[in-house]
C-alpha cells in the first residue's frame, strides 16, 4: 500500500481543543454463538453489540461498487466511511467492527469502496479520477441514504478525508459531522516518498511496468499470501493480508490506484479550502499521526491556526498511516472516533 509507513512509538494521544476521552466505558461484550430465540433479551443485546461486517455489491450510477456494512437494528445515526487510496473496503473490516461495538450498536455503518478498486474488473480497464470518485460517493448518498431520517456522519481516511470534505460541501444538509483520520489534504514538499510516487504516476510506461509486476505477484494464489506477508504486509493482520491478496494484486485495481493518485497530486497543489473549514469547524475533527508524511504535523499546525475552534488530535501510540491493517491500530482509532461521535451526538 502506498500509504504504509512506520511511526515513532510513544504512548499517549494529545488532544488540541475540545479534548474527548479516548476509551469508551462500554464493556466489550462477547458474542455467544449458541443462544436461541427463546432466551432472554440480554442475548439479543449481545448479538447486537458484536456483529460481523458483511459485503454487498451495489450499482451506483452504473458502477458496480463494493460496500462493507454493519446494520444496527435500531440506529440513531448512520456512519458513512470513505477509504483512502487504495479504496478497498476490506482493509477496514477490523476497524468498522470495532467502531460498531464502541458505539454500542447505535449506528449503522457503511464503507463504500472506490470504483474499479474491486476484486473483479467490472469497468473493463477504465480508469477513474479523484473527481469521479467524489461524484460517485455523492451519488451513493443521494440514492441510498437520501430517504433516511437519521443523521449521517462521515469518517474519512487519508484522501478519503478530502473526499469527505467535498461531500460535506455538496451534500451538507444530509451530513451532520465529519471525522478525518490521518488526512491527506495537500502536498508535502518535504516528503521524498510523495515525490517518488508522483513521478511514478506521471509516467505511463512506469505505471504499466509497476502494475504488471504487482499483478504477477498475485498470479499464483498459493504464493501471493506469502509474498504479501513478506513485503508490504509484514505487520498486517490476517484480514488485511486477505484484502491485499483478493483485491490489491489485480491489474485493474493497481492501475486505478495509480491513476487516482496522479489526479490527487494534480488537485492538491494548492491549500485546503480554509473558508469552508472555518465555517464548519464545529462540525469537523481531525486525527493526525506523529510521523505521517501524508498528513504531516505542519498541516496540523496550519489547521490549528486557520480554524482555532476545530477539534484536533495527535495519535502517539505508534500506529501508522495504514492503521486499519493491524488489529491494535483498528481498535485504538475506533475508540477515538467513537468518543468523538458520542460527544457530538450528545449535543444534537
Amino acid at each position: 500500500m502506498f500509504r504504509h509507513l512506520l511511526c515513532t512509538q510513544t504512548h499517549t494521544c494529545t488532544a488540541i481543543f475540545r479534548p474527548v476521552p479516548l476509551y469508551s466505558t462500554t464493556f466489550r461484550l462477547k458474542l455467544n454463538r449458541h443462544y436461541n430465540c427463546g432466551q432472554m433479551s440480554s442475548s439479543n443485546l449481545i448479538s447486537d453489540y458484536v456483529r460481523k461486517a458483511s459485503t454487498r455489491l451495489c450499482n451506483v450510477s452504473g458502477h458496480m461498487t463494493e460496500l462493507l456494512e454493519i446494520i444496527s437494528p435500531n440506529p440513531t445515526l448512520h456512519v458513512l466511511f470513505i477509504p483512502g487510496n487504495p479504496g478497498i473496503v476490506n482493509f477496514y473490516t477490523d476497524f468498522l467492527e470495532s467502531l460498531y461495538e464502541q458505539l454500542d450498536a447505535t449506528a449503522s455503518i457503511t464503507a463504500i469502496g472506490h470504483i474499479s478498486q474491486t476484486a473483479k474488473d467490472w469497468e473493463r480497464g477504465r480508469l477513474f479520477s479523484l473527481e469521479e470518485q467524489i461524484n460517485h460517493k455523492i451519488d451513493f448518498i443521494a440514492h441510498e441514504l437520501q430517504s433516511s431520517h437519521i443523521p449521517v456522519i462521515l469518517v474519512g481516511h487519508s484522501v478519503g478525508s478530502y473526499i469527505s470534505i467535498e461531500i460535506f460541501k455538496r451534500a451538507s444538509p444530509k451530513v451532520n459531522y465529519f471525522v478525518g483520520l490521518y488526512p491527506f489534504l495537500t502536498l508535502n514538499a518535504k516528503s521524498y516518498k510523495q515525490t517518488a510516487i508522483k513521478k511514478l504516476t506521471e509516467s505511463r510506461l512506469l505505471c504499466f511496468i509497476f502494475s504488471l509486476f504487482v499483478t504477477m505477484m498475485g498470479l499464483i494464489p498459493s504464493c501471493s499470501r506469502y509474498i504479501v506477508k513478506k513485503t508490504i504486509g509484514s505487520t498486517w493482520s490476517d484480514t488485511a493480508v486477505d484484502a491485499g491478496c483478493s483485491h490489491l494484486l489485480k491489474y485493474h485495481t493497481i492501475r486505478n490506484v495509480l491513476f487516482m493518485a496522479k489526479t490527487e497530486f494534480q488537485k492538491f497543489s494548492g491549500a485546503p479550502d480554509w473558508k469552508f473549514l472555518g465555517a464548519k469547524q464545529d462540525q469537523i475533527a481531525f486525527l493526525f499521526g506523529i510521523d505521517d508524511h501524508w498528513g504531516p504535523l505542519s498541516l496540523f499546525e496550519e489547521i490549528s491556526k486557520q480554524t482555532p475552534e476545530m477539534s484536533l488530535s495527535i495519535e502517539k501510540e505508534g500506529h501508522d498511516h495504514a492503521f486499519s491493517c493491524t488489529v491494535a491500530g483498528s481498535r485504538w482509532v475506533a475508540q477515538h472516533v467513537s468518543a468523538l461521535i458520542q460527544k457530538r451526538s450528545s449535543t444534537l
